[in-house]
Order: C-alpha cells, then structure tokens, then sequence
C-alpha cells in the first residue's frame, strides 16, 4: 500500500511541470521608466488635410512677384525691393501674364525716349531700356490685368515692383529739367523736397540758403527717404525759404538745384469764385470786360467755361486765362487764377447774363454778372 502511495506522488510531481505550463523564460530587471511604450523607428509620412494645402498654396502665390530680370546667358533673376546698376547699362524686365501694364519714369514718356522698348508676348510683357542713364533712376513696376470686355482692372495678387538706382559719379542726384522748383508747403500732409540720389550709400544732408545752415534730419519731423528725398512731415510757416541738397560719395560734393519752399493754408474744395464787368451798363459799340477770378491752392489747377448772350448767334469774342501766384502777407501763398471774357463793339443783342463755371479737382462753381446797355 505505502509503495502505491509513493508511485503514486512520484508520477504527480513529475506531471506537475506539463499541467501547470511551461516555466517562464527569465527578465533582466526593469529600469525605472522602462514600462512606457518605446518609439517605432518606421517613418510615417503626415498627412494634411487637403483644405490647408490649398490655403498654403494660395498664400504663397499672393507672396510672388512676376517680375523678373535678364540677365546674360539666359539667366533671370528675381528682383529685390531696390536693385543698383551702372550708368551705359542696358536693362530687360519681364513681367509673366499675357495682358501686362507697366510703369516707370514718366519722363521716358514725356520726351518719347527711343531708348526704351516694351513688348507684349505671349507669355509674358518685356521692358528693354538701353544705355540707361542717371535719370533713369526710379521705380518700375508691373501688374497683370483682368479684362471683361472692355473694363479692366488690376490684379493685386499677380504685381511686381522694384526701384533701380543707375550710378554715375558725375551725377549724384537724379537730373532734373530746370535748375529751380517750387515745393508747396501745406500744413494737412507731408511736403517732399524731391533730391533724390542716383548712389544710394550717398551722404545726403539738406541746406539753408539764407541764412546759410544744415537742416538736421531728426527722422521724426524731418526724414530722409533715399527713394524720394526729403519730407517734411509736417510742415509749417517756419520751414518757408530757399533749400538746396549736398551728396558726398568717394569724391568731391555735389549740390542739387535749389527748391523754393513756399507756405500754403488754403482751404480745400469747389473753387472760391467772384465775377465782375467793366463796364457793367455799356454804350453801343464799347469793349467789355468780363472778369472771373479764384483764389486757390498753388498747386491746383483751375479750368474755366463762360455762357453769354452772344452764343445764340456765334458773337466772336476773346478769352484770356492766366494765373500767379500771390504773397497774402501772412507767410502764406495762394494762386490767383483769372479768365477774361472781351466783348468788342458791344452791342444789344450781346446784353444779358455772363456766367462763368471755374473748376477744380474737388468740384465746380457758378458765377454771373449781368451787363446792359444803356
């Protein structure tokens, strides 16, 4: 019996391994922090949803200029806010669109430079300037145009712009037609003393005909823009007198012409009008003068029309515009505009009303006088 017994217990111990289950394969100690899961090496590529791609694409598009330089060999290049060539430098823009407006010097239009080229291909508008010069200096641009029938406007997204400075030690400053202009002072928006340089690492400094002086640059009220000159923030009285520019650049300096700073205080809008006759009762066959007069803003122009009684049957008369500018005695200028009507050999049928429509940017004003025969 005991036997058995230990028969028995003998073939339970040696089963105990297979129906328990294997004996677990043994682990090195984890480290503190080893139980977090561990990185994957395999790269996954991020996917984006679609709707922000199509913004970022459409981001970057609105950031790119069309214009681009040529330069040689075939090369382009992309242009920066300001670009730096030499005086006998020919130049060649392109522009990408298949309907391209240009703009640039507006002298080059003024005197119909044959130096200048532009063309329209298919692909692209071309700018070609040869032999450029120191006045050639400025701001060029391009920008595609959206037609839809015969009303076209600007494409804001599709522009290119870059000003060109064209160096020569022998002209500091950009040329200028005359050697004397007048630069309006009005208190309500900055003033430009318009000197601009053809070098841009030339020292500027700005100067006081009488009494002779520098004029400090603060950078506050008065500032220095390489690309137009000097401005007057904001102007006053003070600043009134004659004031000429001096550049320096590795030689000896040169001064600008001079500019005539004159204060203006002159209220904007429709043109202030007055009309008078002389004589306003006429004999027959007397000359009468019809007179209509605006005091404006100096820089404004004023364009005048007349209606009178000899209209109706073709009366020839002679009409003169001339304006001036005037000192009001307060430091101030004002423009004086006149346009005179002659009447000669007066006579009934040209008795009646005489009225004159002066108009200027902001607006139109009637006037009228009446002139009888006596």
């Amino acid at each position: 019996m005991r036997l058995w017994v230990l028969l028995s217990l003998l073939l339970l111990q040696e089963s105990l391994p297979h129906v328990i289950g294997q004996p677990t394969k043994s682990k090195r100690p984890k480290e503190h922090g080893e139980n977090k899961i561990k990185p994957v090496n395999k790269k996954v590529k991020p996917k984006m949803p679609k709707m922000k791609e199509r913004e970022s694409a459409d981001s970057s598009l609105k950031s790119q200029s069309i214009l681009t330089q040529v330069m040689d060999k075939g090369r382009f290049q992309k242009l920066a806010a300001t670009l730096s060539l030499s005086a006998g430098q020919s130049l060649e823009l392109r522009c990408k669109g298949s309907n391209v407006t240009w703009n640039y010097p507006s002298y080059l239009d003024t005197f119909k430079d044959s130096r200048l080229s532009i063309k329209q291909l298919d692909r692209y508008g071309q700018l070609i300037l040869a032999n450029a010069t120191a006045a050639d200096t400025g701001e060029y641009s391009c920008w595609l145009q959206l037609c839809n029938g015969n009303k076209c406007r600007k494409d804001e997204t599709r522009t290119g712009s870059t000003y060109i400075f064209f160096s020569d030690k022998e002209e500091l400053f950009v040329p200028t037609p005359g050697y004397f202009e007048i630069v309006y002072l009005n208190p309500d928006k900055p003033a430009v003393i318009p000197c601009r340089v053809t070098t841009p690492s030339a020292k500027v400094t700005l100067h006081r005909e009488f009494p002779a002086e520098e004029i400090e640059a603060d950078g506050t009220d008065i500032i220095y823009d390489v690309k137009k000159g000097f401005v007057y923030q904001h102007p006053t009285s003070d600043h009134k007198g004659i004031v000429y520019c001096k550049a320096e650049s590795q030689g000896a300096p040169q001064i600008s012409i001079k500019y005539h700073l004159l204060y203006v205080e002159v209220p904007k809008g429709p043109p202030s009008a007055t009309i008078a006759a002389s004589p306003s009762r006429a004999e027959a066959s007397d000359s009468v003068h019809v007179t209509c007069t605006v005091l404006g803003e100096p820089d404004v122009d004023v364009n005048f029309r007349w209606r009178y009684p000899g209209q109706e049957f073709e009366k020839p008369v002679i009409i003169q515009n001339f304006w001036r500018l005037i000192n009001r005695g307060t430091g101030q200028t004002t423009r004086i505009s006149k346009s005179v009507l002659l009447v000669e050999d007066f006579e009934a049928r040209d008795a009646g009303n005489y009225i004159c429509v002066a108009q200027n940017l902001h607006g139109e004003t009637t006037v009228a006088t009446k002139v009888e025969l006596n």
